[in-house]
């Protein structure tokens, strides 16, 4: 005779539990979204709450800086900085990995400037200077 009394039925509880949990980390994400201001935007995706982990790509270290506390209070979400990025983005973090697998930190680098939230930065050139 085992030490738990009904193994089966323990595990039943338990997966409700999680499940319960889950449903609550969902409502943490939905509200951190909407206070990001990401609720009404038409750019983010509507099946984010369906991703295993969601990555939420910054503009800067400043914003990174004043949200860093909410990653270890909300389960699922991870943050990464791109300084061409205009706006906060999020994307599926299986995409990020997928990406960025075998690329070193410079390719990671130049990749960014272009992917994930990135925008090529278009260098005006002086009036002075006539291509012809």
């Amino acid at each position: 005779m085992g030490v738990i009394l009904n193994e089966a039925k323990l595990h039943t509880m338990l997966e409700e539990i999680d499940l319960d949990i889950n449903k609550l980390n969902d409502q943490k994400i939905i509200a951190f979204f909407e206070f990001l201001g990401l609720k009404d935007r038409e750019d983010i995706p509507n099946n984010f709450l369906d991703w295993q982990t969601i990555l939420i790509v910054l503009p800067d270290r400043k914003t990174l800086q004043e949200i860093r506390a909410y990653k270890t209070l909300i389960s699922r979400i991870t943050f990464v900085t791109n300084t061409n990025a205009k706006q906060i983005h999020i994307y599926d973090m299986n995409d990020w990995k997928s990406a960025t697998q075998n690329k070193t930190a410079l390719q990671i680098r130049q990749f960014l400037k272009t992917n994930f939230g990135g925008v090529e930065k278009i260098s005006k050139s002086p009036d002075w200077v006539k291509l012809k």
